[in-house]
Formats: structure tokens, C-alpha cells, sequence
């Protein structure tokens, strides 16, 4: 026997041992043998990041009082009066009232919905896009992926803020859903390169490998291969970069609402309420920090929470 079946036997006895040397169960034997999978691995290592626990606790939280904002405050935000101007907390107004004497709490709660709405929609629409040029032009190459670059470069190189500004400007209706969706559509349509990148590289990569050659011996067409052999594989390395986009989506909304040409009331945005605090800032401070902390701490978490799955997800950090 040689030196290699030696060892190789020595360890297939030491894994059919239980931990005291008894010989295992067939459960431990099986576990033993089971091989290692990437998101096993990508699992352990998030389980022992604190950063992980912590982002995903902020976004559950902040998901929440989206979701159910009562639940968080009992103030309705609209609930303004003028006597109750730069007033100190009371009445369940923990940070107090602003210029308009309405709880400035409330109002942070409440926008967290209009913006975590934009951000999760401008995330979607960004995904399909990507997905589908990523798809194409990772998995066809050639004149296909030469073309599709193009358009990724074209795009790249076009200031997003700026271009929406532009956009934006020539959208003259006030309704709250038309506003949102024009700034989710011009989100998305300027948002999606870098997504579209790591799909295309994915596809790349995945396209070469064992099972794919299988599935078009089988006689699979390009579509079957695509869809559904081709994209589960792939999809990992993208939902890590949308995660990190929605929250830079959710900045940007915010940035738009602050120039005033984002969302405008009636609906409630972070954005709008700092362009308000800070125009009256000196007479108190409140209705300006209290919304910034907010969307610091909503755009921190989506980016720190991207963050650890990417590395959790990246063999070169092994």
C-alpha cells in the first residue's frame, strides 16, 4: 500500500470514529464526508460578524417602521401647530417640534417609507436591467458583448445626480406616485452599470463550467442554459452589489428631495426635512439632525450589510 491510500485510509477510520474513538454513527460519517459548500461557508463566516448581525438588526428596524410606523410613534406627522413652534419635547415629541409645530419624530418615522420605497424599487429596476445585459453580453460574447460594453461605458460616464436633476426638471406633475416613480425610473435607468458588470463576469465564469457543457449536450437551447442553469449561479455577486446600491439609491432620493426636485408633499421625505432644518436651524437644532440620523444610519446599514455578505462570499479571503 502505498504512502497516499495509507493516510487516506488512517482518515476514513478517523471519521467513522465518534469523538471518544468509538466507531460514528452513519449521521456523523455522512457529515464527515459531506463536502464543503460556498454558501455554508459564506454562512459560518457571517454568523461569527458582528457587523452583519448589527446592519441586519438596523435594516429589520427600519423595514418595520416602514411597514408599520404606528408601531413607532404615536404622533401623526401631519398633525402641525404653529403654537407649538421650535417647542421643546412633549406630548410624546421626544426630539420636540419644528419651525411648523409638527413632531419632529413622527415626520423622521413616517419618511422612512418614501424613501426605503424608492431605494427598493430603483434596486429592482436596476437588477432586471442588469440582469439582462449582464446575461446577454456575458453569455453570447463577441459583436454582443462588444456592443453591450459600449452601452455600460456610455452610461458609466454619465454623472447620475446630474443627469437626474436634468431629467427631473421636466417633470412638471405634483402628484405624490408620479413623483415617485419618475425618480425610481430615473434611479434605475442611470443606476444599473455595475450591476451589469458583476452578472457579466459571473455569467463569464459560469458558462464554462462542467454543467453547462452537460445541459447543451442534453440538447438544452441558449435560453434553458441561461435562465435556468446559468443565472441561479450567478445571481449571488449581484444581490451583494444591490444591496449596497439601494442604500446609495436611498442617499440619492434624499440628495433629490433636498435640491426640491425629488418627492414634495404631500409625501413625507427625509430629504425635505433636512432642506427644512437646515434653513431654520438656528432657531433649533433638532429638525435638522434628527432626520439625518436617520438616513445616515438607514444608508450605513444597506452598505455595511452588502459589505459583509460580499466578503463572506469572496474564496480570495479565505
Amino acid at each position: 500500500m502505498s504512502d497516499f491510500e495509507t493516510v487516506a485510509a488512517t482518515e476514513n477510520q478517523a471519521a467513522r470514529r465518534g469523538p471518544s474513538g468509538e466507531p460514528g454513527t452513519p449521521n456523523q460519517v455522512g457529515a464527515a464526508n459531506k463536502p464543503r459548500s460556498l454558501a455554508g461557508d459564506a454562512w459560518r463566516d457571517l454568523r461569527r460578524n458582528p457587523i452583519f448581525w448589527i446592519s441586519l438588526a438596523l435594516v429589520v428596524i427600519f423595514t418595520l417602521m416602514a411597514l408599520l410606523p404606528g408601531v413607532f410613534t404615536a404622533n401623526s406627522p401631519n398633525d402641525c401647530l404653529l403654537s407649538r413652534q421650535h417647542a421643546g419635547p412633549s406630548g410624546g415629541a421626544i426630539f420636540g417640534y419644528d419651525f411648523q409645530g409638527c413632531d419632529t419624530y413622527s415626520r423622521a418615522v413616517y419618511g422612512t417609507r418614501a424613501s426605503l420605497l424608492v431605494g427598493a424599487l430603483a434596486a429592482l429596476g436596476t437588477g432586471i436591467i442588469a440582469l439582462v445585459i449582464g446575461m446577454l453580453a456575458g453569455y453570447f460574447g463577441r459583436w454582443v458583448d462588444a456592443v453591450l460594453s459600449r452601452v455600460i461605458d456610455v452610461v458609466l460616464g454619465i454623472p447620475l445626480l446630474l443627469a437626474a436633476i436634468v431629467l427631473l426638471k421636466r417633470v412638471s406633475s405634483d402628484s405624490q406616485w408620479a413623483r415617485i416613480g419618475a425618480v425610481v425610473f430615473v434611479l434605475a435607468l442611470l443606476g444599473w452599470t455595475t450591476a451589469a458588470r458583476v452578472v457579466r463576469s459571473s455569467v463569464i465564469t459560469a458558462k464554462e463550467q462542467d454543467y453547462v457543457a452537460a445541459a447543451r449536450m442534453l440538447g438544452a437551447g441558449n435560453s434553458r442554459i441561461m435562465w435556468r442553469h446559468i443565472l441561479p449561479n450567478s445571481l449571488a455577486p449581484a444581490i451583494v452589489v444591490l444591496t449596497i446600491a439601494l442604500g446609495s439609491f436611498i442617499a440619492a432620493e434624499a440628495t433629490l428631495s433636498f435640491l426640491g426636485i425629488g418627492l414634495k408633499a404631500p409625501t413625507i421625505s427625509w430629504g425635505q426635512d433636512i432642506d427644512t432644518g437646515r434653513i431654520h436651524m438656528r432657531e433649533a437644532a433638532t429638525p435638522l439632525i434628527v432626520p439625518s440620523a436617520f438616513l445616515a444610519l438607514t444608508v450605513l446599514a444597506f452598505i455595511m450589510l452588502g459589505d459583509a455578505i460580499r466578503d463572506a462570499f469572496d474564496p480570495k479571503l479565505r
